[in-house]
């Protein structure tokens, strides 16, 4: 009996041993074999000839671009030209508005813009450029620009010719210049006896892709006298 129980038990280690070595041989012939990909590749994609050319999709290939960074440095405003209607309120007089609005300079964040406009029965004109340089990248909601340049202004108690400075605070509610408030504060001939002080409040919104109205409202103080200016202005965005 001890002999028949010997005998089991060899048997039965036999066949432990076997089984184990077998499922080493099998488990390492299966590691040993390429893993089928998860993720495909742009190759075993079927697309069109035209989609594989896409500029977009090469560059992709080469490098994943930074969307968020994209973002951020592209333009929460956009260029504008503008024509619109004014309403000089101390001259009960109307006027016309032309301008040129954030004009780009290559891929920095300054902008050059443009200002005139003229009374048709009245003394009241003012024209003149300025220079802005946005603080924060181009793509924030929110934006903060000094700005320096020349500004004449003519009204029927003064004339006046000097450097204009000041800022300009930009609130941007899309992108691409869908809708935004921006308020500027300026001073042509600051810290002399003919000193003007400007301060511009302007609403805008989009009614297409190109084109927007934008309402303004100008104060203009200086010693001599005050003068208010509100306009209705259509803006084209090239």
């Amino acid at each position: 009996m001890n002999s028949y129980r010997r005998q089991e038990m060899r048997d039965r280690l036999l066949i432990i041993f076997s089984f184990l070595f077998y499922l080493q041989i099998f488990s390492t012939s299966a590691r040993s074999q390429p893993q089928p990909s998860s993720i495909p590749r742009a190759s075993d994609l079927d697309l069109s000839p035209d989609i594989e050319d896409s500029p977009v999709l090469q560059r992709w290939r080469e490098q994943v671009p930074n969307i968020l960074e994209e973002i951020t440095r592209d333009p929460s405003f956009r260029t504008r030209l503008r024509l619109g209607y004014s309403l000089f309120l101390s001259a009960q007089a109307a006027g016309i508005t032309l301008g040129v609005e954030d004009v780009f300079i290559g891929s920095t964040r300054f902008t050059v813009s443009g200002e005139y406009y003229t009374a048709f029965d009245s003394d009241r004109t003012s024209y003149g450029g300025e220079l802005r340089y946005y603080l924060r990248p181009l793509g924030s909601y929110i934006n903060v620009a000094p700005l320096i340049g020349y500004r004449h202004l003519e009204t029927d108690a003064y004339s006046l010719d000097g450097v204009n400075l000041g800022a300009r605070l930009l609130l941007a509610f899309s992108r691409d210049g869908a809708a935004d408030i921006s308020l500027s504060q300026s001073w042509v001939a600051l810290g002399t006896d003919t000193e003007v002080g400007l301060t511009t409040l302007s609403i805008s919104y989009a009614i297409t892709q190109s084109l927007r109205v934008s309402t303004g409202i100008q104060q203009q103080n200086s010693r001599q006298s005050k003068d208010s200016r509100v306009g209705i202005i259509l803006e084209w965005m090239p």
